[in-house]
């Protein structure tokens, strides 16, 4: 193979559907033809094509054998199984290494896409990397070669938040992780990081699922789960080959098998329109990779100057060989078929696209053992002159630690390499107890025992804790059984009684743990494969006694199970939710909604623990916004997740985006671990991301149908204000009334049908004099609202803002004229309606010195509240709950209040009808919504009614009209119809007494509405 200009080969492939996917009834948006790999857009149909050197379709045309492994079912099926995905990709990783080039491979794509199944694979399914480094000791084994020494090490590390953790090191590693070194020759490279030498495939194997286990105990202490963190195995294979003259020659390649993070926090936008700019360093990693990757392809591309910022993450430092360096490299793209994925899984072939453009430079990495020796003797000799000079060097600790590096590689050196392998299988006996006694290990066979579930199914049913006869216990502490170290977990978190027949489980002093989905307060008996969640994110099956095991069994619960059960018992009614097949576009966005929903579900909790931790008094609660609350037309599409954020000491609240959300739920992470080291908070607030400044809060909104006005009737109603959730906030009166030309309230006479307004001036006026009952501010008297609504898609009219009261008087009007109507004003009438929106305020800008004060003694170090404050605290709580009995009683004094003014505006409003009567002035809209007067106003359904009455009368005159033609037609002919022509005489009188009977009664009926209305207002 040549040496240099090697393009990084790029796969893709689709996976089947899971059930989430299923349960939306969604349809798939990729197809496949050769290497080519197509892309629907499931709401206009179309299509974007891309060519990768490999497209692998595994969506379907399988089928599972009887030892679980899938494979074609036809052989005309396209379906690629993981051997084939091994041939064409891990065979030529094997190759690489053989011939002594590094050689790298990497998987991208969202979170549960499949990458995890590609590389590591399930069950009976191997991935590449088992079946690479199994195919790589089958041909070791082979070798007869007595003058050629073929050695295999191993090594295996995470990433996650910037930190590199060794997932081979069982015990606590220091909290800043492992430190990134570059070497002139080898670049950079992992400090301290364990490389264990192995001498077959089990070991390997042993090595992988150690640490598996080692990942997933992180991932439940701080929820680094696979989808935020990314996984490096290293395999060194080195080939030393001895010449007839006894040299030594020395031909190695270092196999990186990458399992990224979930390429849907790739980006940055939920730091867009935030005052946090700044990315999370939980991120870092793979924002900095996708800007690695456009570098090298715009330098592919002909693009001069371009800097590669390698150096901006701890990914990319160590990828650099791979991306753009001595490597040849392969990069396996995983996609969703699912069309509510479509966004995601778009982006990934953007993303993967670039990266087939990116030119390697690979070069066999082969060259005299003895060398190697006399290079390192070489650089540690000027590495001690350097020394040797004294002084104060600043950087006489960075030669230290060269020196120590080289002296530590050349005793590896001078070892044998069955010294080496000895050496490190009386390493792993020490802390593991032997191969044979791990094997051995089953007691979870026989006894009851928890088994974690992770949303990785990689990491799902690693740990297994046994429930023995007798006490067990779970919790912080190191005396507990099981020590667990998630979110929201106390020191002594649950009790576990197992009296060989029955298992109990006991909450210990109010402790976080739901069981099925509902909260446990006390002890109660778990049954057979029951859900447990401790805290904010630590998840458990419960696998019961022996005999009630079945084969399979656990496997219908997975994360995704976990999550909707969980969704369910929170008040979100899955069944309504979710559509099924054939349903409308509408109903799938709205699953996609409700499976947005059920994701934050884990992260709000999460949030909450971390603010409880800390001591922030902030609370997290998702929400359904849908644009129908604020649409004159009430349609129900538009929906979207939003996070209403309270911070229940100062009483302020937010609302934020659900991609702000989690863009501050990373910076809290980073908070937390920085609790959790020991650190020092920062006191400002500017860089608290449980912090905002007050901004102003949507109440709830009512719908005040416009039918009537297209009629010329007025509305005076009082309309109830609900919030996102239907709950209501108040009650608002709303006025709306038409207008003479000259600006005078029109009475019950100018009744009209649409029609006749056409071409002629239309002048109406809207009036919310009041809004009572206000929630928000009979919460905090510190608070106010505004109310405020827009006519045509016009400028918004906004009332005044009332401050601390529950009822509030607006007084606000507005006057909207139409200097000629339309056809098309009179269809906005009679299909719109009038949107009243109320808005709340949390103080004057500028005005926030007894929050900053509040803030500074709830942050401090560690991020505990000192004592006294919260004595402070515990004293305006009281206070609070008097404020709050007392505004209970001045609201009822107010609706006594309003009752009265009722009566009054009842009399004002006879008064004000006969000035109006008398010409003396116009009098404003009458108050015909009171519980004392009869309703008799004429509503939108009866303006409704009586429009469908008069059509229907004037198609009977119609057609009465039609009878009498016929009949003077056949009066009229010359042909001697006999008794015919009499009886249509007849009938033609009779239908003229018909038509004058309809008309009079159509006369009538007008007259009767009108007259019934002056009634009621006298």
């Amino acid at each position: 193979m040549p040496g240099g200009g090697d393009s990084v080969k790029v796969a893709v492939r689709v996976r089947p559907f899971n059930q989430r996917e299923k349960n939306a009834g969604s349809g798939c948006i990729i197809s496949m033809k050769g290497d080519s790999t197509t892309i629907k857009n499931p709401e206009n149909g179309s299509t974007k094509v891309f060519a990768f050197d490999y497209s692998y379709w595994s969506h379907d045309g399988f089928q599972e054998s009887d030892g679980g492994v899938y494979t074609p079912n036809s052989g005309t099926s396209n379906y690629t199984d993981q051997r084939r995905v091994f041939q064409d990709l891990g065979q030529g990783v094997l190759d690489n290494a053989w011939q002594g080039y590094n050689a790298a491979l990497f998987a991208y794509g969202q979170t549960g896409s499949g990458k995890s199944y590609s590389m590591i694979g399930y069950g009976p399914n191997k991935g590449i990397v088992p079946i690479t480094c199994e195919e790589l000791f089958k041909a070791i084994e082979t070798n007869k070669d007595s003058q050629k020494q073929l050695q295999v090490s191993f090594s295996m590390l995470e990433i996650y938040n910037e930190k590199v953790k060794d997932l081979l090191v069982k015990s606590k590693q220091a909290p800043d992780g492992l430190k990134i070194r570059q070497n002139p020759q080898a670049g950079f490279y992992v400090d301290g990081l364990k490389n264990v030498p192995v001498r077959n495939y089990k070991e390997i194997e042993k090595l992988m699922e150690q640490g598996t286990v080692n990942r997933t105990t992180a991932s439940t202490n701080m929820n680094a789960t696979s989808s935020r963190s990314h996984m490096v195995i290293t395999i060194r294979f080195n080939q030393v080959i001895r010449n007839a003259g006894g040299e030594s020659n020395t031909r190695s390649s270092d196999i990186n098998l990458v399992d990224l993070a979930g390429s849907e926090r790739a980006d940055s936008t939920g730091a867009t329109g935030d005052r946090l700019k700044e990315g999370s360093a939980i991120n870092q990693s793979l924002s900095t990779l996708g800007n690695v990757i456009s570098a090298l392809a715009d330098i592919a591309g002909g693009k001069k100057n371009v800097l590669v910022p390698y150096r901006n993450s701890v990914l990319t430092k160590l990828l650099q060989t791979a991306l753009g360096g001595n490597s040849r490299t392969i990069m396996i793209a995983a996609l969703s078929p699912a069309g509510i994925n479509y966004d995601e899984t778009l982006s990934t072939l953007r993303y993967a696209d670039r990266a087939k453009k990116i030119q390697n430079k690979a070069v066999v990495n082969e060259s005299p053992t003895d060398r190697l020796i006399r290079e390192l003797k070489e650089e540690n000799a000027r590495l001690m002159a350097a020394l040797g000079k004294g002084g104060k060097s600043s950087n006489s600790e960075e030669l230290q630690r060269l020196l120590l590096e080289n002296e530590r590689r050349m005793s590896d050196m001078n070892k044998t390499w069955e010294q080496r392998l000895e050496e490190a299988k009386k390493e792993w006996e020490k802390g593991h107890g032997g191969l044979e006694h791990e094997e051995g290990n089953v007691e979870w066979k026989q006894v009851p025992f928890f088994t974690n579930v992770n949303e990785d199914t990689q990491l799902s049913g690693v740990v297994k804790q046994c429930l023995q006869v007798g006490e067990t216990t779970f919790g912080r502490s190191p005396t507990a059984t099981y020590t667990i170290r998630g979110l929201g977990i106390q020191e002594q978190h649950a009790i576990i009684r197992n009296n060989g027949s029955k298992v109990t489980m006991e909450p210990v002093n109010g402790s976080k743990i739901y069981v099925n989905g509902l909260k446990l307060k006390e002890k109660a008996e778990l049954h057979h494969l029951s859900r447990i969640k401790f805290g904010s994110s630590c998840l458990y099956l419960f696998v019961g006694q022996v005999s009630e095991r079945k084969p399979n069994d656990e496997k219908e619960y997975d994360y995704d199970y976990f999550m909707a059960e969980l969704a369910e018992h929170r008040g979100v009614a899955i069944d309504l939710q979710t559509p099924r097949i054939n349903e409308s576009m509408e109903n799938l966005k709205s699953y996609v909604i409700f499976q947005e929903f059920m994701d934050l579900l884990p992260q709000i909790s999460e949030a909450n623990a971390i603010s409880l931790e800390l001591n922030k008094g902030v609370k997290f609660e998702a929400e359904i916004k849908t644009s129908a609350s604020h649409d004159s037309m009430q349609n129900q599409g538009g929906k979207e997740v939003i996070i209403q954020v309270t911070n229940e000491k100062i009483r302020k609240v937010w609302i934020w985006s659900k991609e702000k959300f989690l863009h501050r739920k990373d910076l809290m992470e980073e908070m937390y671990c920085k609790y959790m080291d020991g650190e020092t908070l920062p006191l400002g607030r500017d860089k608290d991301p449980f912090w905002d400044p007050v901004e102003d809060i949507f109440l709830g909104s009512c719908h005040v149908m416009l039918q009537s006005l297209s009629y010329c009737v007025e509305i005076d109603e009082h309309f109830t204000l609900h919030n996102y959730h239907g709950k209501e906030e108040a009650v608002m009166k709303v006025r709306i009334f038409p207008l003479s030309e000259k600006g005078e309230y029109l009475g019950e006479e100018s009744i009209l049908e649409p029609r006749e307004l056409l071409g002629k001036p239309f002048n109406f006026e809207i009036s919310v004099p009041e809004c009572m009952g206000v929630r928000w501010c009979s919460e905090d008297r510190s608070r106010g609202v505004y109310c405020k609504f827009s006519v045509m898609d016009k400028e918004p009219v906004r009332s005044q803002t009332m401050k601390g009261k529950g009822y509030c008087d607006f007084g606000l009007k507005h006057r909207v004229r139409e200097k000629k109507v339309t056809q098309e004003f009179i269809n906005y009438l009679q299909t719109h309606s009038l949107v009243v929106e109320l808005w709340g305020t949390q103080g004057e800008p500028g005005k926030l010195n007894e929050e900053d004060q509040i803030h500074q003694k709830f942050n401090g170090t560690n991020g505990h509240a000192h004592h006294d404050t919260d004595d402070v605290f515990s004293e305006l709580k009281n206070k609070d709950l008097e404020i709050e009995q007392l505004s209970k009683d001045l609201d009822a004094l107010k609706k006594e209040n309003f009752n009265l003014k009722k009566k009054l505006d009842k009399q004002q409003t006879h008064i004000d009808m006969k000035k109006s009567r008398r010409g003396l002035h116009s009098a404003p809209p009458l108050d015909v919504s009171q519980a004392s007067i009869p309703d008799v106003g004429l509503d939108a359904d009866l303006a409704q009614a009586l429009r469908i009455f008069f059509k229907d009368i004037k198609d009977v005159q119609s057609h009465i009209s039609q009878i009498k033609e016929n009949a003077k037609m056949s009066q009229g002919g010359s042909t001697d119809n006999g008794n015919i022509k009499q009886a249509l005489g007849k009938q033609e009188q009779k239908l003229h007494e018909v038509e004058d009977k309809l008309t009079g009664c159509v006369s009538s009926l007008k007259e009767s509405v009108t007259n019934t209305l002056r009634k009621a207002k006298r």
